[in-house]
């Protein structure tokens, strides 16, 4: 059984359009529709109503402990969606009375997402195009900000793949828990082992590090960095689940990466190898049965990259959380309940 989640975001000013497509959830051959772990149920539809918010920031340290935090201006989007056989579609939109603008400035670009569970298989593509970041005058960064510090110049791009076994999914479901087109009965979890690759740039028009604190950064003067990551990653999942309906469900997977990075500045450019950490993690916690399902979950990427410039690397995570409120439905007349 095959699972694709796909988030296109776009951000405005005041408004914001979240389109999320969900689809290819092919029909499971298998004829044993509950195997005592989880159920599933290829003669329901599933309707949902979610809302998500997406996150997408970059850290550059500092030689002291004033790091640099950029972040997306993403908004808070609510929406409606609806699952049958081979296609979800979820339509999500950020109302002005849930984001404020508050002075942040936009993010616009491309948010994807793609979330594919085939049989012992967990799949995730990431393609993560924005530009437009922002400093919080909350955040100790050195700059003594009384307002948000904006960056519309700074565009971050990212496209990568991480694909792991999961040997034990005749008892594991990460659908249960993500995308509710399965109900886990009984605790359960499996061992996960396999690879990922990525590519990212960071860039933007000036110095990515403000002239104000430049002292205080090796990277000082860099406008752009290139890098390239692959390595493998093992970890673990595992759904604790309360008197059959209530479940907590999180799986980590720890990754080891070659990186390879090289930064521009106005005349200078350099490059680096080495070895650096990353992390897929995923998270869920709500109620489950044969009708409803309520959950708030988060899926996120911890990636790095090293610096030719400073002993400290790039810290480049990515994620979404999401609530999410869901019902199974008959669609075939005489379908078992």
């Amino acid at each position: 059984m095959k699972c694709i989640q796909i988030i296109n975001v776009r951000g405005t000013r005041m408004l914001f359009l979240c389109l999320l497509i969900s689809s290819f959830c092919f029909a499971q051959k298998d004829s044993m529709v509950d195997n005592g772990y989880y159920i599933t149920y290829p003669n329901k539809a599933v309707v949902r109503a979610f809302a998500s918010q997406k996150f997408a920031p970059l850290n550059i340290s500092a030689k002291n402990n004033n790091d640099l935090y950029y972040r997306s201006n993403s908004k808070l989007g609510v929406g409606l969606g609806a699952t049958y056989h081979s296609l979800t579609l979820n339509l999500g939109y950020g109302f002005g009375f849930l984001n404020r603008d508050k002075g942040k400035g936009e993010t616009k670009g491309l948010d994807l997402q793609i979330h594919i569970y085939p049989k012992k298989w967990a799949i995730d593509l990431l393609g993560v195009y924005l530009k437009g970041y922002y400093l919080d005058p909350g955040d100790n960064n050195g700059l003594g900000l009384s307002d948000y510090y904006q960056r519309p110049d700074l565009r971050r791009g990212l496209t990568g793949i991480s694909v792991f076994r999961v040997p034990n999914a005749g008892k594991f479901s990460y659908k249960a828990s993500i995308v509710h087109s399965e109900w886990q009965t009984k605790s359960a979890g499996s061992l996960l082992y396999g690879g990922e690759a990525y590519y990212g740039v960071v860039k933007a028009d000036s110095a990515l590090v403000p002239g104000g604190v430049s002292n205080d950064f090796d990277q000082a003067g860099i406008k752009t960095f290139h890098f390239f990551n692959v390595g493998p990653g093992i970890g673990y999942a595992y759904t604790f689940v309360i008197d059959g309906h209530f479940f907590i469900s999180a799986s980590a997977i720890a990754s080891a990466h070659l990186n390879f990075v090289s930064e521009q500045k106005t005349s200078d450019k350099q490059t680096k190898v080495s070895l650096t950490p990353g992390a897929v993690y995923k998270a869920g916690i709500g109620y489950n049965s044969s009708t409803w399902s309520v959950s708030a979950n988060i899926l996120g990427n911890a990636l790095f990259s090293g610096s030719a410039a400073s002993p400290n690397n790039y810290y480049l995570p990515t994620g979404n959380y999401r609530f999410t409120v869901a019902k199974k439905i008959d669609i075939k007349r005489g379908a078992k309940k």
